[in-house]
């Protein structure tokens, strides 16, 4: 984008929780939300799969610089899985690639859900977004090409029959960053001996933003400037639970030409979040011992 139409967009700053309908991508999802609020910087924080609803956190300005936080937290999904079939995205969008008779019962699902507890090893599916040489896997598994995946470490926090029929079943999976639902339908598959996929996948939570505080896009069309200008959390509010360290005007000024500093406030090494003492973040430091804390990433935010 050219300087001269950077200059027609907005300074916004903030988040703002969106409920991402299917059919979209989460790319096409933040495009249409920036260009409603004319901002000049905005960044999704996970993708979420087109196939996928539910909660998408969208970072606008100066928030962007905090988005890998979301990043590196817990999600948590509802998801409906279809036993006796197994597809080549792993989901219904994908050809059937096999069919079994389902014989299973609840008792053999909850055994066969065990394996799936704690930290584990999944191996991430061919249609993902991780890359090869710079290449999305997805776009390799649409050219036939199948790469291998190393497995990765996971943990499953919280997994949760909603309903079971023989045939299908729902979910509520609490998950690390990193996790793949469409995984865990192909590896239930396996284990049932029966063969899976993903039917439904609605994201419900990301760390500690949930779906209720979320709007959807077409509520969002439907408002003037102001009242969007309203729906946008602060740009801290991704990184409540780091403790907070407050410095005075004097202090905070050579915290924000990045230096480390000495601060009055007593507080647990590991990464805080600073403040000025009037109010308003400057950043994310990191605390040392000896009430030091050096600068991890600056905010523009504190006027």
């Amino acid at each position: 984008m050219s300087r001269q139409s950077q200059s027609h967009l907005d300074p916004v700053d903030g988040i703002l929780l969106l409920d991402k309908d299917t059919g979209l991508s989460s790319n096409r999802a933040l495009q249409q939300v920036k260009r409603l609020f004319n901002a000049r910087k905005a960044g999704h924080t996970g993708s979420l799969d087109p196939l996928a609803s539910g909660l998408l956190p969208l970072c606008f300005g100066e928030a962007t610089k905090l988005s890998q936080y979301l990043l590196d937290s817990d999600k948590r999904y509802l998801t409906t899985f279809k036993l006796g079939e197994t597809t080549t995205t792993g989901d219904v969008e994908g050809e059937v690639i096999a069919r079994q008779v389902v014989g299973i019962s609840e008792q053999q699902l909850q055994q066969a859900l065990t394996n799936f507890s704690g930290v584990f090893q999944q191996v991430p599916p061919m249609y993902s977004a991780l890359k090869k040489n710079g290449q999305p896997l997805y776009k390799l598994a649409r050219q036939g090409i199948e790469i291998e995946r190393k497995p990765r470490t996971v943990e499953i926090l919280d997994l949760t029959v909603i309903n079971f029929d023989g045939e299908w079943v729902e979910l509520d999976v609490h998950c690390s960053k990193g996790f793949y639902i469409r995984s865990l339908a192909f590896d239930l598959g396996e284990a049932l001996g029966c063969g899976a996929h993903v039917t439904e996948l609605r994201r419900t939570s990301v760390g500690k933003f949930n779906i209720e505080g979320a709007i959807k896009f077409a509520d969002l069309e439907r408002m003037d400037n102001q009242q969007r200008q309203k729906q946008l959390l602060p740009v801290d509010a991704g990184i409540v639970n780091m403790p907070i360290v407050n410095l005075t005007e004097d202090v905070s000024h050579y915290f924000c030409q990045g230096q480390e500093v000495r601060t009055a406030d007593s507080t647990a090494v590991g990464l805080v979040r600073v403040y000025h003492e009037a109010g308003g973040i400057l950043g994310i430091g990191e605390a040392m011992p000896g009430r030091r804390v050096k600068p991890k990433r600056l905010l523009n935010t504190y006027r």
